[in-house]
């Protein structure tokens, strides 16, 4: 059975991170500072190879305090190998055939990806609520997604892709959106250099928005 519905529980902050991690040394550090500046649900995209690494010690080294997911997840395959590793919940840019009758069996919700109407809708029908608006800034932004809010008023989206610091509290203000992905609340050059207190203060700001 899918738990998409899940999701109601998990969006409980308004900014999302969405993080690549190059070196499983990043992952404790990263963790740490992005909840302890409140953001405690956190994405892991699937990119690298010590992506799957990086769930598992990310949630370890935080210690229950976080909720760690794997995004950019495209196969079955990596669905479960993400939930193997720890991912509490998983993101797709998009929703394949394949992918989405794999999920209806898996233990942990799967936010699949939309750029349309007709995707969002078709989602919907399968139980799919929770969706994510993705390339969000590429395909019509605040404006698409408002002029969606009537029709599709029983879906809400986590709008991802262009979203910054500077553009997220305008996606927030609508009403089918419950958060925001975002990559900006953990620079690659802050990760790589372990700049922590920059990260956590970059989180501070970020899960103040709204």
């Amino acid at each position: 059975m899918n738990r998409n519905m899940d999701f109601a529980t998990l969006l409980r902050q308004p900014v999302i991170p969405v993080v690549t991690v190059e070196s499983v040394a990043h992952a404790a550090g990263l963790g740490r500072a992005l909840s302890d500046g409140g953001l405690v649900v956190i994405e892991v995209t699937l990119r690298t190879d010590s992506a799957l690494a990086a769930i598992r010690e990310m949630a370890d080294a935080a210690s229950g305090r976080v909720v760690v997911g794997a995004g950019t997840v495209l196969t079955p395959e990596a669905g479960e190998k993400a939930i193997e590793s720890g991912a509490q919940f998983l993101v797709s840019p998009g929703a394949s055939p394949r992918l989405i009758e794999a999920s209806m069996n898996w233990k942990v919700p799967l936010m699949p990806g939309v750029a349309t109407p007709s995707e969002a809708m078709a989602l919907a029908d399968m139980g799919f609520v929770f969706q994510k608006f993705f390339p969000a800034e590429v395909n019509g932004g605040t404006a698409a997604l408002k002029a969606w809010a009537a029709p599709l008023a029983h879906i809400t989206f986590c709008p991802t892709g262009g979203i910054t610091s500077a553009n997220a509290r305008d996606y927030l203000a609508l009403p089918n959106v419950a958060c925001v992905g975002g990559s900006w609340v953990a620079p690659a050059a802050a990760v790589g250099a372990s700049d922590w207190d920059a990260i956590r203060q970059l989180a501070r700001q970020a899960s103040q928005i709204g």
